[in-house]
């Protein structure tokens, strides 16, 4: 007969999140995977673009007329947010790769730098984007 096997010890459990401050640079790496996985629905969108265009004048007005309405231009402004903060946030992690700024007032102020300058550099390609084509 089997001999039953002596107790396990306790596992530790897992931080949960109610356990730890909630501090932006937990936020910038959290978002640092949505926008990663952003990017992904983003190449969706450029390929329906491409099928649109070579799929002839009419699927092409139609689907420009999608991207030019409200929501359409509020999903390109997200995605141009997204790209900007994936970046930039990646140029923070180049920077750690290279043992620079992992002292806590430094993370959190890159992180910080990260955010605000991804929604800048968004607005700003918009509004040169709108000069482009007024002239």
């Amino acid at each position: 007969m089997a001999e039953a096997l002596p107790p396990t010890p306790a596992r530790p459990l897992s931080p949960r999140l109610s356990v730890w401050r909630w501090h932006v640079t937990m936020t910038a790496s959290i978002l640092h995977r949505v926008t990663g996985v952003g990017l992904y629905g983003a190449a969706l969108v450029l390929t329906a673009w491409a099928l649109s265009l070579a799929s002839g004048q009419r699927a092409y007005d139609a689907f420009m007329g999608l991207l030019g309405s409200l929501p359409g231009k509020a999903i390109l402004f997200a995605v141009t947010v997204t790209l900007f903060f994936h970046l930039l946030n990646g140029v923070r992690h180049l920077a750690w790769d290279m043992g620079k700024g992992f002292t806590p007032r430094t993370a959190d102020t890159t992180a910080w730098g990260a955010m605000l300058l991804a929604i800048l550099a968004a607005v700003g390609a918009w509004i040169a984007a709108a000069m482009g084509a007024a002239s």
